[in-house]
């Protein structure tokens, strides 16, 4: 019979897969590494197994002793699977900006998991660096795990995920394009694909806040280039020794908005539902386009699963609460479709204006269109009569074309929502979209505000 003796098992030989849609305006083949069919659903249970293979190697971790890590949360999933496997105890320090799916997963799985605020120094004692270090030094039989620093983070790359990517290519592969947070995995990989064949160029990914980019061309580790982002897993603010810069060609940085735009984008275009970093992976990707030619191979790791993101960017209303959310412009008959049918309230110029005050109480309206048999002539508006029974009680049984202001414009019922609102003023307090066929039906400023909320 053919099965796992358990869930470690399984973990590696994922597949290669197609990019299509997303990656239109790039000519050469480019392929997804996807990554979630590790059962810890990223690319992290790989170096996950082997830092602790090797920590057990050496005798830094002891049995029933317990294992504690800083982390974004897939380093701690694959960490908790062998943790699971093997009787250890798992506290997972974590970073108060990385999602709450994540967070409720690693307790789903057993560990304790402590949240730490992003916005300080990595050397402040609330980082999850620094406190990660301190319940290392006051937990008894606890081993630290320090993927940042860890050589078996790069070496599990190196062993496992370059040779699949080389045998699944059948050693045709050019490029290799991956995000970069530890450095474990683009270290890893690329080392192996450059000993194989030097010319592959291997690219991160980086983001903005972060210092990569500039340090690996400059040398300069640029405090100034350190603020606080959104995207996750990939981008640091100090420099892990996992990173080995010698084996990267470049790197290209890629927003915060875009990254969350084209994780979407990945699951409606393509069907392959995974997380943040992919999203900045494929920007990326579009970024260097210039760098691929038609007979080319690259290769694109999809580090995680998108069930760890569904509270954030696949959620619309923290996309829209962050200016990421590239809405449908709203044309004059999107701003009406609740009322279309309703007949537009008009008055004749010959009518009086007490008829005027009488339909707009009755309708609950503020506006109307004033016509005669040439069409729209004119218009009369509540503050208007307001203001004119007031100041003469006799005005009331004054006909309104005597008291009629300029008609109100007429707009297509494709008009945007931007034209509509600079039609609409202080002069000016409604418009009127003609739907075709003698119809017409009128917007006001409550409906252009109602539509943007």
């Amino acid at each position: 019979m053919n099965y796992a003796k358990n869930i470690l098992e399984t973990i590696g030989n994922t597949p290669l897969v197609k990019l299509n849609t997303i990656i239109e305006e790039i000519d050469a083949l480019v392929l997804a590494k996807v990554e979630t069919f590790n059962p810890g659903n990223s690319a992290k249970d790989r170096m996950a197994v082997k830092m602790i293979d090797d920590a057990e190697a050496q005798g830094l971790l002891k049995p029933g002793g317990t294992i504690i890590e800083g982390t974004s949360g897939n380093t701690g999933m694959g960490l908790a699977l062998v943790a699971i496997m093997r009787n250890y105890k798992l506290i997972c320090v974590i970073s108060d900006k990385q999602s709450k799916e994540k967070m409720d997963i690693l307790r789903a799985v057993g560990a304790e998991v402590i949240v730490c605020p992003t916005n300080v120094e990595p050397e402040d004692a609330r980082s999850y660096y620094s406190v990660s270090k301190r319940l290392a030094t006051e937990t008894p039989n606890s081993w630290y795990v320090n993927q940042y620093d860890n050589p078996s983070n790069s070496l599990a790359h190196y062993e496992s995920t370059g040779p699949e990517i080389w045998e699944q290519t059948e050693g045709k592969i050019t490029h290799f394009v991956v995000g970069v947070g530890t450095g474990g995995t683009i270290s890893g990989i690329g080392k192996y694909l450059k000993e194989k064949n030097p010319a592959i160029k291997i690219w991160g990914i980086d983001t903005y806040g972060s210092v990569f980019k500039k340090y690996h061309e400059t040398g300069i580790f640029d405090e100034n280039e350190i603020y606080p982002y959104i995207t996750e897993g990939i981008g640091e603010d100090i420099l892990p020794k996992n990173v080995n810069f010698s084996v990267i060609d470049g790197f290209t940085k890629v927003t915060d908005k875009d990254a969350a735009v084209y994780t979407r984008k990945i699951a409606k275009e393509e069907g392959i539902f995974v997380g943040n970093s992919a999203g900045s992976a494929v920007k990326g990707l579009l970024q260097l386009k210039e760098h691929f030619k038609k007979e080319d191979v690259v290769v694109v790791m999809f580090h995680d699963h998108g069930s760890r993101y569904v509270g954030k960017m696949f959620n619309d209303d923290w996309m829209r609460e962050r200016g990421f959310l590239d809405e449908e412009k709203l044309v004059a008959v999107d701003l009406i479709k609740e009322s279309i049918n309703t007949p537009l309230i008009t008055i004749k110029t010959e009518e009086l204006v007490s008829h005027a005050i009488e339909r707009m109480r009755e309708n609950d309206i503020s506006q109307i269109p004033v016509t005669d048999i040439n069409g729209f002539v004119g218009s009369v508006d509540e503050s208007e009569l307001f203001n004119l029974y007031f100041d003469d009680k006799e005005s009331a049984n004054k006909p309104i074309k005597e008291v009629m202001s300029n008609p109100f414009p007429i707009v297509k019922s494709n008009t945007s929502i931007d034209e509509i609102s600079k039609l609409i003023n202080r002069e000016n307090s409604a418009v009127l979209v003609d739907l075709g066929n003698d119809k017409f039906h009128i917007i006001t400023k409550h409906d252009v505000i109602r539509a943007i909320q």
